[in-house]
């Protein structure tokens, strides 16, 4: 293909974007030392780019009717089998619809990506199926991701197991509701802000957010490299456990990656937790204007149960910042999202590993056409964050990425003397999905406002596990454990010690 050679008019606009000062006898001088850099464009257009194989053979599957979809969790289904043997072997599972899966349709819950057919899989879906197990579907998820809540989707609301009047969560929201309502085994999530552990913890099942880059991410559409993970969404801690073993490790091709391998996490569930320590965190707990009595004291009876049936030594901790982090998340993501995400058109620049070509140039022209089809969440990030860096020029963004060092050391100091960090998942249980037409500010309220205790530790880090431990009014209630980098056995031992208590049942 040919490259459009830039005219002169199009160099002073350019120009004048950054204050320069040109005259024509200057444009024309620019126009002609640009031929060099476009002959190198018109010789990579030529060459062929690398592209991960596609393994296992499928069809597109198809888009399922409502009587078949009666939750509006599931955006696609297919039938992808793996291996003939491994260790998922006869496990079904749902992918969340910003994972590609080569071959069927993704949206990432926007009309703006409507029509977009991946041609790769994502490194995790390749793991999956080497490990046996079968891929039944794309799972909805939250419109580009940007939502806690269950509504926010161009496909329309996902419905909460529990109660259908009530949010399921998000933005993993699909993956959490076919899996509480055992059409799958298990399911791929994606958390940037909680969404693996907000959509668990409403909907009554296990969601891991592992260590920041032990499971690669490639292949996947982002939000913002620091805080971007993908993880486990199941049944069972067991389940979750072995669904890590497989997703989890470098691929050589994720710059969120430090080289950190695989364990054999399921060899970490002994039942046996009592040399344990677990700080009680008192900034997680009383969230003015936003924390249930109910969901407060369910978490710390779930504690005491720790303490009374399994013989692990509770104490309260106070960590200051917690209390913050919200607001560390808000100065990364906001600036971060509308960089990476929006302006950088889902991959942005200055990082090596595998960009998804196909991706970013559909997402780039189905945003630049059809902008307002975009959801409020997105609408208020981008206004944010363009305003954030004309005024301040990316100030805040940066001091807000030195005080996530704070932040991390202060989970870390508390993580000397405990074992496992504990709070509430989420402040609320699942609210009620608000009705057709409401105002924005009930739109955005309902997508934004249970993020407290779990955006932190996408800042940070460090892995967090939603647990179910009580139903208050038929609703499930989440408490979140968190343990040291890399220390993912620890969380699935406690929560599988926990689990066996029988103090929850799904």
């Amino acid at each position: 293909m040919k490259i459009k050679r830039p005219t002169l008019d199009d160099i002073e606009l350019i120009a004048s974007q950054f204050g320069l000062e040109l005259s024509v006898d200057d444009l024309a001088s620019f126009q002609g030392l640009m031929e060099g850099p476009i002959a190198s464009y018109e010789r990579l257009e030529e060459l062929t780019e690398p592209k991960p194989a596609v393994k296992y053979p499928r069809t597109p599957g198809y888009r399922p009717e409502a009587a078949e979809n009666p939750l509006g969790a599931w955006y696609y289904k297919c039938a992808i089998s793996g291996a003939r043997n491994g260790k998922l072997k006869g496990r079904t599972v749902a992918i969340k619809d910003n994972v590609c899966v080569a071959g069927v349709p993704m949206m990432n819950g926007a009309s703006v990506l409507e029509g977009y057919v991946p041609d790769v899989d994502a490194t995790v879906v390749t793991r999956l199926l080497d490990a046996g197990a079968e891929i039944v579907g794309k799972a909805v998820c939250e419109n580009l991701c940007f939502s806690g809540g269950s509504h926010t989707n161009d496909t329309g609301p996902v419905r909460n197991p529990h109660n259908p009047e009530h949010s399921t969560g998000g933005s993993s929201a699909g993956s959490a509701a076919l899996v509480a309502s055992g059409e799958v085994d298990m399911a791929v999530g994606g958390d940037q802000g909680g969404s693996i552990r907000m959509p668990a913890s409403w909907s009554g099942i296990y969601g891991l957010k592992p260590t920041h880059g032990l499971v690669p991410y490639t292949g996947a559409f982002p939000i913002e490299i620091t805080l971007d993970h993908l993880g486990p969404m199941t049944r069972t801690v067991e389940d979750c456990a072995l669904m890590l073993e497989v997703m989890a490790g470098p691929d050589g091709m994720d710059p969120r990656q430090q080289g950190h391998k695989a364990e054999r996490y399921t060899k970490a569930l002994t039942g046996d937790v009592s040399d344990l320590r677990i700080g009680v965190v008192t900034e997680g707990f009383a969230w003015d204007g936003l924390s249930e009595t109910d969901v407060d004291e369910a978490v710390r009876g779930a504690a005491q149960s720790f303490k009374a049936l399994l013989g692990v030594d509770v104490e309260e901790v106070s960590i200051p910042l917690h209390r913050d982090g919200i607001h560390i998340w808000n100065g990364i993501a906001v600036e971060g999202a509308t960089a990476l995400m929006i302006k950088g058109n889902g991959m942005g620049t200055n990082w090596k590993g595998c960009y998804n070509t196909s991706l970013l140039d559909v997402f780039a022209r189905g945003r630049l056409t059809r902008p307002n089809d975009l959801s409020e969440t997105t609408k208020l990030v981008m206004l944010m964050g363009q305003y954030m860096e004309d005024t301040y020029h990316g100030r805040y963004y940066a001091k807000a990425q030195n005080l996530a060092w704070k932040l991390r050391n202060a989970y870390d100091a508390a993580l000397e003397r405990y074992d496992l960090l504990l709070m509430p998942t989420t402040p609320m249980k699942a609210t009620r999905i608000p009705p057709r037409g409401c105002p924005r500010e009930e739109t955005i309220a309902r997508a934004l406002e249970m993020l407290n205790n779990t955006a932190p530790f996408d800042v940070s880090g460090h892995p967090a596990m939603s647990v179910p431990c009580a139903k208050s009014n038929g609703l499930p209630v989440g408490m979140m454990l968190i343990g040291r980098q890399h220390d993912e056995a620890t969380v699935l031992r406690a929560a599988h010690a926990f689990e066996q208590t029988g103090q929850y049942r799904l």
